[in-house]
């Protein structure tokens, strides 16, 4: 807005140079009368008369029109051709009008007719302090490298004040200020230039613009004044090196984190701007190979990024030079040190290694016998490693911790019993402590070996056997068995008949035993009729050093065979028959016991049962048999036709699978 109002001014101030300047070529001479007028006055003002300053008759003026030769349409000054008095036709301004002349004269030439008569006026225009002194703008800015060494001089745009003389720009002042002082260098005609002249060092990063106050002042009393704003700008040198923001970094990082995790961001200012404030991170020179392949930086952010995967258990700290360097043209770089302290997290099981071991135990080992040494380990730290053991429930074995850390003996806590499980498979468990915990499973087998505590022990006890008389010599008659819950040697049996020489093993002396199977041989073969029963003892003994040896009574029973014919007792035998004569009176009655044939069988059981049978009779009708006990009885009564002499022979036999028989005769 201001500017247009300054564009239209300088084209009003042309048109009316251009309008003196047309009024001057017309002036063929110097002025014949002079007048002097102050700037500004009013329409109408009176200037002076030029008719009657001039002598002419202000009777001829209209008659002779009197007026003044101009080309404007809207000419400064009016002739009143009634009383030749000059008027300001218009308000004026001395300088839109004479600008910067140091004397504003304005030649306005009046003409007369019949006859011609040419007269020149000239009017001073005095100055009049109607115009503060201003500048061009506002505020101007200027733009100064820090660098800039004190004495350097800016020169300013100076202040325009279109009064004249001393009305005009006559001194400057600046405002209060550590950095610069004023200068005026005085330019004669062309007014007086401000400059400033630099006194102290800038230092953009303490302040990057200052704020000064320029005052243009005329001479008036009171003077009248205008004011600019001068910006200074400093501009920015590469002069700082980037700074961290904090004095020390340290960062704890979980061990096993994701791949891009962020471990901390670093940061660092630079007071500079621009690219010289800019910065960029990195790693510092020093940083080894393994650093760079398990981190990386972010140039930009100052993000330090997993980029593989830590393991506490590897490293449980690092220490990272970070590099920050800005963007300069020789660029500044300041190094910090990052501490990064890897938590450990239970990501590891404990291992259970077995030290020593011996995986045979014998079975009469005495409670505390070690049987193996357990070292376990876990490579976490803190509660995360520390480790609790135990040993599977219901097995006579327990741990007991050793005097170094995490080592355990596996020892027996109870008497073993080789018969009873002769095998256990122990179960170490190590746990840790931490949440949640892991822990680690190793199973052990240990084999209780044997001793010799067991005697044989036989099947039966005691033994009963049966066997048939007659058997053959030789033959295996029966058989007898012992088991030993050891094994091995001390399992393996031998068998022997105790003979001590008495009566009670007499008949074991007709035996013979199988030393490794038990079969039992008769050396002859028995008699029922002879020998009914008898008993002995076996012996079984181990192999075992020394051994141990049991004993089992055998009773053997012989068993009958029907070996033997049935023996007529009566009637007596005579010449290997046996026959009788019974004499009965004939008038007996019927059931009239005759006699009875007796008869006896050696064998038993249906062997020695024997029946009786009328092998031959002569008279069936008279005689009858008892088929049990042998009685023979009349049947009825003899009559006289009846013969005097019978003869019956009886058939005697027993009731064997083979029946034996004999036979007796009866003569009545």
């Amino acid at each position: 807005m201001e500017q247009r109002g300054f564009r239209a001014w300088r084209q009003r101030r042309q048109w009316v140079v251009f309008m003196v300047a047309l009024v001057l070529f017309w002036s063929g001479a110097s002025a014949q009368i002079r007048y002097s007028i102050s700037e500004e006055l009013k329409e109408g003002t009176v200037v002076g008369n030029i008719a009657k300053d001039l002598g002419i008759d202000l009777s001829t003026l209209k008659e002779r029109g009197f007026r003044i030769v101009s080309g404007s349409t809207e000419p400064l000054f009016q002739l009143n051709q009634n009383d030749g008095i000059l008027y300001v036709n218009r308000k004026i301004d001395r300088e839109e009008v004479c600008e910067r002349s140091s004397v504003c004269l304005i030649n306005l030439k009046t003409v007369l007719e019949n006859p011609l008569e040419i007269h020149y006026v000239s009017v001073e225009v005095l100055d009049v302090n109607d115009h503060s002194p201003s500048f061009p703008e506002k505020e101007k800015r200027l733009e100064i490298f820090e660098s800039a060494l004190p004495g350097a001089r800016f020169q300013l745009q100076a202040a325009r004040d279109p009064d004249g003389g001393i009305y005009s720009v006559q001194q400057y002042q600046l405002s209060h200020n550590d950095h610069f002082r004023l200068e005026v260098k005085d330019r004669g005609k062309d007014g007086k230039i401000p400059i400033l002249n630099l006194q102290k060092p800038l230092d953009r990063e303490a302040l990057k613009r200052h704020k000064l106050l320029l005052t243009a002042i005329d001479g008036d009393k009171p003077p009248k004044s205008g004011t600019i704003e001068i910006l200074v700008d400093v501009l920015d040198v590469n002069d700082n090196m980037p700074v961290f923001t904090k004095e020390s970094y340290s960062v704890t990082l979980n061990e096993n984190s994701p791949i891009g995790t962020t471990v901390i961001q670093v940061n660092a200012t630079d007071l500079d701007e621009g690219s010289n404030g800019e910065i960029i991170y990195s790693f510092g020179s020093n940083v080894n190979s393994k650093l760079r392949e398990l981190f990386e930086v972010d140039a930009i952010s100052g993000e330090i990024i997993v980029r593989e995967w830590i393991d506490f258990e590897i490293e449980d700290s690092y220490e990272i030079d970070i590099q920050a360097s800005d963007k300069g043209p020789a660029p500044l770089t300041t190094d910090k040190s990052v501490t990064v302290k890897i938590v450990d997290l239970n990501d590891n099981a404990p291992e259970i290694e077995v030290t020593s071991f011996s995986n045979a135990i014998p079975e009469d080992s005495r409670p505390g016998t070690t049987v193996a040494l357990i070292s376990v380990s876990d490579e976490d730290s803190g509660l995360n490693g520390k480790l609790l053991c135990s040993i599977s429930d219901g097995v006579p074995f327990t741990l007991t911790p050793s005097s170094q850390d995490n080592m355990y003996s596996v020892v027996t806590k109870s008497p073993l019993d080789r018969e009873k499980q002769s095998e256990y498979d122990l179960t170490i468990v190590a746990k840790d402590a931490g949440q949640p915990s892991l822990s680690s499973v190793k199973t052990i087998s240990v084999v209780v070996s044997d001793v010799n505590d067991n005697s044989p022990e036989f099947s039966l006890s005691p033994y009963t056997f049966y066997v048939t008389e007659n058997n053959h010599p030789g033959a295996s008659v029966f058989s007898v068995s012992a088991s030993d819950r050891d094994v091995d040697e001390n399992a393996l049996i031998s068998y022997h008949i105790l003979r001590d020489g008495g009566d009670v093993n007499k008949w074991a002396s007709f035996l013979n035993i199988n030393s490794e199977n038990g079969n039992i041989l008769a050396l002859k073969s028995f008699d029922f009729e002879t020998l009914k029963t008898f008993q002995f003892q076996v012996v079984a003994t181990d192999s075992g050093i020394p051994s141990l040896s049991s004993n089992v009574t055998i009773n053997v029973f012989i068993l009958d065979q029907n070996d033997n014919a049935p023996v007529i007792l009566y009637p007596v035998s005579a010449n290997g028959s046996a026959e009788g004569v019974e004499e009965i009176p004939r008038n007996v009655n019927a059931g009239h016991l005759v006699t009875k044939v007796r008869a006896y069988d050696a064998d038993i059981g249906y062997n020695g049962w024997l029946l009786f049978s009328l092998q031959e009779v002569t008279d069936h009708s008279l005689f009858a048999l008892d088929r049990y006990t042998g009685q023979i009885r009349t049947l009825r009564s003899f009559t006289e036709t009846d013969e005097a002499e019978h003869k019956l022979v009886i058939l005697v036999k027993d009731n064997g699978n083979v029946s034996l028989s004999a036979t007796a005769t009866v003569i009545i």
